[in-house]
């Protein structure tokens, strides 16, 4: 698939903020007054900059409202009603903690709750294609959510919890990059079955459809070179996971060791959904011999 900019913003910045969100909601930061202002302005910043990032991709971005009509059948359209309902119930959780002190359970909770579902749904827009074997495993939503986790278990200073989820992450990865390896062999969609001519014997291009690239292998067909591949996957786990990990774990707790941890996990949370997006190989490609 192609990986295009701002789908990796979205599902990156939109994930890290509504896992803050989540952190925060559960009261893990007892923070008031312009300190909490900064730390949920921070984690709306993320979540808020994530979702805007996600209209870029849009063909006509003034008709981003009618994401929110198909919430019946559509993961996207459950991500954008589930998205703005967390904003909206957790203003009054930011709002107490600012002005009184403390993040009610009222709003807090289930304000949490629909974070993580939040990052669900965004994982679920992938791992329900069916087209794209490396998306289509229980690894995609345990990837989205242990990196929305992880993420948010740095910016709200728990490091043990986040020292445990980047192991749980760099598992995690190192799970995603081997089983999505595999995954459109063993899902049995081949050339043969894409043309249904297998019943005559082995099927192979024999011309292009046509002269020009169109739609279909700009979007759907993107072809990483296996050293280039594994260079960004050693990358993704050693920022996103170990190097945070490692800070956290040795380095004096302070905030310029958070600071350089959720950096560091940010780089390797780019490299990672880079990956997850070119790495993921359409069934649309075998019509064009590029599987």
């Amino acid at each position: 698939m192609h990986p295009a900019p701002s789908v990796i913003v979205f599902t990156t910045l939109s994930g890290l903020g509504f896992g803050f969100l989540a952190f925060l909601g559960l009261g893990a930061v007892p923070v008031s007054g312009l300190a909490a202002f900064l730390l949920y302005g921070l984690a709306y910043g993320f979540a808020v900059a994530g979702l805007l990032a996600s209209t870029f991709h849009l063909g006509n971005p003034q008709r981003a409202w009618r994401a929110f009509t198909q919430w019946r059948t559509s993961w996207l359209s459950r991500e954008a009603w589930t998205s703005v309902a967390t904003l909206l119930l957790m203003a009054p959780a930011a709002l107490a903690a600012i002005f009184a002190g403390f993040t009610p359970a009222t709003f807090g909770l289930p304000g949490a709750l629909l974070a993580l579902v939040t990052v669900f749904c965004t994982s679920m827009i992938y791992a329900q294609l069916k087209t794209v074997p490396r998306w289509n495993q229980w690894v995609t939503p345990a990837l989205f959510l242990t990196f929305a986790l992880t993420g948010g278990a740095m910016l709200s200073g728990r490091s043990l919890i986040a020292v445990l989820l980047c192991i749980l992450l760099a598992v995690l990865l190192v799970v995603s990059f081997r089983r999505g390896d595999k995954a459109l062999a063993e899902s049995g969609t081949t050339m043969e079955t894409a043309t249904g001519l297998g019943g005559i014997g082995k099927v192979r291009l024999y011309e292009p459809p046509h002269t020009n690239s169109n739609y279909l292998m700009r979007e759907m067909i993107h072809v990483v070179g296996r050293k280039h591949s594994q260079k960004l996957r050693a990358i993704a786990v050693l920022f996103a996971a170990v190097l945070p990990g490692l800070i956290l774990l040795t380095l004096p707790h302070s905030l310029a060791a958070v600071a350089l941890a959720v950096a560091l996990h940010l780089m390797g949370a780019f490299a990672a959904r880079w990956l997850f997006f070119a790495e993921a190989e359409h069934v649309v490609g075998l019509y064009y011999g590029a599987r």
